[in-house]
């Protein structure tokens, strides 16, 4: 489709525009760049805890010597959101992802080259800086470039690379581990996002609505919509469309809190909070649980893969369910069910010379329910802010839960010696809580007929 000529300045409304637009090829090969940069993001997040055994042998050292390391990166995830957010707020989504993914690169083919703790708890921060800063913008991103209709989808397809990069993870480090070390699995972990981001910088455009706020950018936002099928003109000018809270000067912590967005901010933070808190218990804890009750480590880990799969499985069940009905029944139901399958992993027998079907099966029930709603919470961050602090909403939202995951990394080994018992309680707390902050949130998805 041409761009068509015009010498009157008719004003085009970019949000209601892509609102209410197709999801065409284009958008969806966008979502994949996305998507791709996620999984990129996944993998870097549980690469540690697949090394971690192979660096015990190599260093000589014990297995709680690495909460610290797991809590340093997750700091630097934590910290790496707000930050990142900002930045994809001020200078744009595009610069601010592509950034994020050579950071996280860069740290983590570095940390194949490491020789001590405490270089390892340095890059692991580096990296987690961009770990932390990739998701928001990704899925703000996503977000943008999606009608309102589709948004959910796309957003959550893009954030359920996060338990498939896990899994991708465990594929290769299977087979890289025992044949090439740890050194060998992060610099495949850190030179494939490298090269990635290069595609990114050719390839991946920058939010049509992120553009309509800045009239010097008026070329470049009208060559993105017409590869996106939209007729656009000369004459037209851009706006981002109506505000929908708070004062555009204002800081965004308190455009956050406006009165229009406080309810939700504090739902979305405390649902995230408790949701990650769960999630990090199990990636990082999870296989020492296991392997505590006398389980081999072949068994754990499947324990693990079985958890990822369940996720990747919940999340796509879950867009279908929130794309047809909204996000608050799912989204409620699916933390509902995660409390109640952890109460009833919790009378499951775990322990050696028994069959461990059922046990990783409900681990993989339990993983279904929990990664469908954690998931899904990015997407409702995307929904619930306006363009101007979407990426600080979402990036704010996902630093809380990082919170929550530095908890987890540091008590996990008091949590497991209290048994499997209270480890899958704290588990069930964890999504009860989740329940609440979910039932908090007013501004909930619309379902396709509401």
């Amino acid at each position: 489709m041409q761009t068509q000529t015009s010498s009157s300045a008719v004003p085009v409304d970019v949000g209601l525009l892509l609102d209410t637009g197709r999801w065409g090829t284009y958008q969806k090969a966008l979502t994949l760049l996305a998507a791709l940069a996620v999984i990129f993001d996944g993998f870097d997040i549980q690469i540690l805890g697949f090394a971690i055994p192979s660096i015990m042998r190599e260093w000589h050292v014990t297995r709680g010597a690495f909460a610290p390391i797991a809590a340093l990166g997750l700091a630097g995830m934590a910290c790496g959101s707000p930050f990142a957010g900002y930045c994809g707020d001020r200078f744009g989504r595009r610069v601010s992802l592509i950034g994020c993914v050579l950071i996280f690169g860069v740290g983590t083919i570095a940390t194949a080259f490491c020789h001590s703790l405490w270089q390892l708890g340095v890059l692991r921060t580096i990296a987690g800086i961009g770990v932390g800063g990739a998701l928001p913008n990704a899925s703000a991103l996503v977000a943008e470039f999606a009608p309102l209709r589709r948004r959910a989808m796309a957003v959550t397809l893009t954030i359920v690379c996060v338990p498939l990069g896990g899994m991708i993870a465990g594929l290769v480090a299977a087979r890289v581990l025992p044949a090439l070390g740890w050194h060998a699995l992060y610099m495949i972990g850190g030179a494939a996002p490298l090269l990635f981001a290069l595609l990114l910088l050719v390839a991946l455009p920058e939010s049509p609505r992120y553009l309509a706020r800045f009239a010097e950018k008026k070329e470049e936002l009208a060559r993105i919509l017409v590869r996106m099928g939209h007729a656009v003109s000369d004459g037209n000018t851009f706006t981002a469309g109506a505000v929908k809270t708070g004062n555009q000067t204002s800081g965004f912590i308190s455009q956050l809190f406006s009165p229009e967005l406080r309810r939700d901010t504090t739902g979305l933070w405390l649902a995230c909070f408790a949701c990650m808190t769960g999630v990090y218990l199990v990636f990082g804890w999870l296989p020492a649980m296991l392997t505590a009750q006398g389980l081999d480590i072949g068994t754990a880990s499947s324990g693990l893969a079985a958890y990822n799969f369940g996720g990747v499985l919940g999340v796509l069940i879950c867009t279908v369910i929130v794309t047809a009905v909204g996000s608050r029944r799912p989204m409620l139901v699916g933390a509902a069910a995660a409390t109640v399958s952890a109460l009833a992993l919790a009378l499951v027998h775990i322990g050696p010379g028994s069959d461990h079907t059922l046990l990783i099966a409900g681990i993989g029930l339990n993983g279904l329910f929990v990664n469908a709603v954690q998931t899904t919470l990015y997407a409702l961050a995307s929904h619930v802010y306006p363009t101007r602090v979407r990426a600080s909403g979402v990036a704010c939202t996902a630093a809380v839960g990082r919170i929550g995951g530095i908890m987890s990394s540091l008590g996990g080994a008091a949590v497991i010696q209290a048994g499997s018992f209270g480890y899958l309680m704290v588990l069930a707390v964890a999504t009860a809580v989740t329940f609440i902050g979910l039932a908090i949130v007013r501004n909930h998805y619309p379902g396709r007929n509401q």
